[in-house]
């Protein structure tokens, strides 16, 4: 384990007890990977657990680069926004006038806006909050080998052809292919490819520079593998190149360091990446994900991101998750403490009880 800490308590914020519960957490659970807690734009703490690479006895450090799985949806809302804040593309527009040639039948009431806040109701290219979801990801990847998924086209015919689940702005359906879409449009809007994109509009100007798209079976410098347990323990371990798709899309796999993903916040809501107007309405809560509360909050999501919303209607949080085969992560801004959180892991499902845990920490949960 490796560490950089900076503790105290100033304004509510009690650095102790938030480094308590990544420990805790982390000690017991084998957490592999890397937590940046960072408060007005300020590291105070940084924690690494684990093992970047098992076959070569790397452990985990505070620069590693973690597949971020889909808190990449963020990156690619974003480069959106800044395509409509140009004039380029407009928010209330059919999506179908930028994806044509990919997608001729998409129905012409899907709206960029619709794509965005995952309420356009088309049919997903898996569909995550399936209550079988383990056996549909199996016999999807019997039929359709997930090396041939290197570009977003390459997800279209996956769920092109579907009946809708709803008409489109009735209500949030949790949904990886209009982001897909949302790629293709950059793209045909741009004539660059998506990554390219996204690499010089939101990458370059947030300072993530240590950010990119490589895919699985590329070699590049600091990358964490990725690794799945099996279901009775957390030994053996297997690395998820064959478990997962090998490119990231514009749904989601990108390569970050926690610096750059707690940058990437920072530049967000202090208008690096968007003018003032655009700004606000990135952070701005658009439709429920959900009618009941869950852990006592409103879950609202946005352009790219998933609110918190306390009893007053007051943002507690804003962020995104990212769950893939070995990897799991997760980004979350509080406005109220003005504190960033990064949690990168490269073991499945790995992220989410650490998270929690911060959470608590933080709010006094």
């Amino acid at each position: 384990m490796t560490s950089t800490t900076a503790t105290g308590r100033a304004g509510g914020f009690d650095a102790a007890r938030v480094e308590a519960a990544v420990l805790g957490v982390a000690e017991t659970k084998g957490f592999s990977g890397t937590v940046r807690i960072t408060r007005h734009g300020e590291p105070v703490i940084v924690r690494s657990f684990g093992m970047a690479s098992r076959r070569w006895s790397v452990p985990n450090a505070a620069g590693t680069r973690f597949r971020v799985a889909s808190v990449s949806k963020t990156f690619t809302a974003v480069a959106v926004l800044q395509l409509v804040e140009q004039g380029r593309v407009a928010l209330d527009e059919p999506l179908v006038h930028h994806v044509a040639e990919h997608v001729p039948g998409l129905d012409p009431r899907v709206t960029v806006r619709h794509a965005l806040t995952m309420t356009s109701g088309i049919a997903d290219w898996f569909e995550e909050d399936s209550p079988d979801w383990e056996a549909e990801w199996a016999a999807l990847t019997a039929s359709h080998p997930l090396y041939l998924l290197r570009r977003n086209a390459d997800y279209v015919p996956l769920f092109a052809g579907k009946e809708p689940h709803f008409p489109p702005g009735e209500r949030y359906r949790y949904n990886g292919a209009g982001y897909l879409l949302l790629g293709l449009l950059l793209e045909s809007s741009t004539g660059r490819p998506y990554e390219e994109v996204v690499a010089d509009g939101v990458f370059a100007r947030a300072g993530m520079d240590a950010s990119g798209f490589p895919a699985l079976d590329d070699l590049g410098p600091d990358i964490a593998e990725g690794y799945l347990t099996s279901a009775d323990g957390p030994t053996p371990y297997r690395t998820n190149h064959c478990a997962t798709t090998p490119a990231a899309a514009a749904d989601g796999g990108a390569t970050c360091s926690a610096a750059d993903l707690t940058a990437f916040a920072h530049a967000l809501r202090t208008g690096r990446l968007l003018g003032a107007e655009f700004t606000r309405l990135a952070l701005t809560p658009q439709v429920d994900e959900r009618p009941e509360k869950v852990r006592g909050y409103r879950w609202r999501y946005g352009f790219g991101l998933t609110h918190l919303l306390d009893d007053e209607g007051d943002v507690v949080r804003w962020g995104h998750t990212g769950e893939e085969d070995g990897a799991s992560a997760r980004l979350y801004h509080y406005p109220h403490l003005d504190v960033d959180v990064a949690v990168l892991g490269n073991v499945s499902w790995s992220a989410g009880e650490l998270g929690w845990a911060v959470h608590d920490a933080l709010t006094g949960g």
